[in-house]
């Protein structure tokens, strides 16, 4: 099989594409694609803990651990003792996470439709149909 052929080439091609868009439209309020997508969670439900946002987000204790590090450090989340489990740390928003909501909603917006600007309704939702499908089967 030619290089380009390969599932795992193209997707990882694919995917840089996507993730560098998205870097780029993140930029100007000096949020990452994953602290991104914490704050995403947080708007939903605030007070999650670590385990929750990094189970949500199919990421290790150690990565979780650094992205709300650099959170905190930019004053986007504080992270203090969930009262229902003392040895666990729960993750609140704070008044700069939250007003970052509309804008940064909208630069998402913005980078999904210029990462799918060559495709239909149709073939978008297809494509993330069949990406789904390829998730569920490696679980």
């Amino acid at each position: 099989m030619e290089l380009e052929q390969c599932l795992n080439f193209v997707l990882t091609k694919a995917q840089q594409a996507v993730h560098q868009l998205f870097k780029a439209e993140l930029a100007p309020y000096g949020v990452t694609p994953g602290q991104y997508a914490v704050l995403k969670c947080l708007w939903e439900e605030n007070g999650q803990t670590a385990k929750q946002l990094a189970t949500r987000l199919s990421l290790d204790g150690s990565t979780m651990t650094g992205i709300l590090d650099r959170m905190e450090q930019k004053g986007l989340i504080v992270k203090q003792p969930d009262p229902k489990d003392r040895r666990a740390l729960q993750v609140v928003l704070t008044p700069v996470g939250r007003a970052l909501q509309d804008p940064l909603e909208a630069a998402i917006e913005e980078a999904n439709r210029k990462a799918l600007a060559r495709l239909d309704e149709a073939q978008a939702l297809t494509l993330k149909h069949l990406l789904h499908n390829i998730e569920i089967n490696r679980q």
